[in-house]
């Protein structure tokens, strides 16, 4: 069983700004190999701490060139266009077709408080902004345009009224 539950759209800590990381303590690797245990479970290649509830600066991968950990990451270039089907693991079960740079240059420290400095394109990239994304409670339904956030909130609606939900299930956008 993974070790936390996936927070999903609706829940208000998607849509918080989160705050940097300060100190790569022994915590913090605990809490990324949870990350990394309930991304898998999930079969995601991808997870940002506020998706488990956390706000700090981080997230996990596990695509490319194998896992990793960026802390405070940012984006410092950016180039290109691509269009991909993007899903979500906060929003399990939709996908949308969303255009984003096709090429980045992403910095960030490691968990041994190393500076990283990673340029990747197509798919980790797109991986690495959507993981961004949420460090600034940005959801993938925020990139659809006018039509398509208005089928995905009546999408989003029926698929509530047919799920009975706790504390964290989905909600309207």
């Amino acid at each position: 069983m993974a070790p936390h539950e996936i927070r999903l759209i609706g829940d208000p800590v998607l849509r918080k700004r989160t705050t940097e990381v300060t100190d790569v303590t022994g915590a913090l690797a605990r809490l990324a190999d949870d990350m990394f245990a309930t991304m898998h479970e999930a079969l995601g290649i991808g997870l940002a701490a506020p998706q488990i509830g956390v706000q700090k600066r981080l997230f996990v991968y596990d695509h490319g060139d194998g896992p990793g950990v960026v802390i405070n990451p940012r984006i410092e270039e950016s180039d290109g266009e691509w269009v991909f089907e993007e899903g979500c693991l906060s929003v399990p079960g939709l996908s949308w077709e969303i255009t984003r740079p096709k090429r980045i240059h992403m910095v960030g420290i490691d968990l041994d408080g190393n500076d990283v400095s990673l340029e990747v394109d197509e798919l980790e990239a797109r991986l690495f902004q959507h993981e961004l994304d949420h460090l600034d409670g940005i959801l993938l339904v925020d990139h659809l345009d006018d039509d398509q956030q208005r089928a995905a909130r009546k999408t989003l609606r029926e698929m509530t009224l047919e799920r009975p939900t706790g504390g964290g299930g989905l909600r309207l956008l």
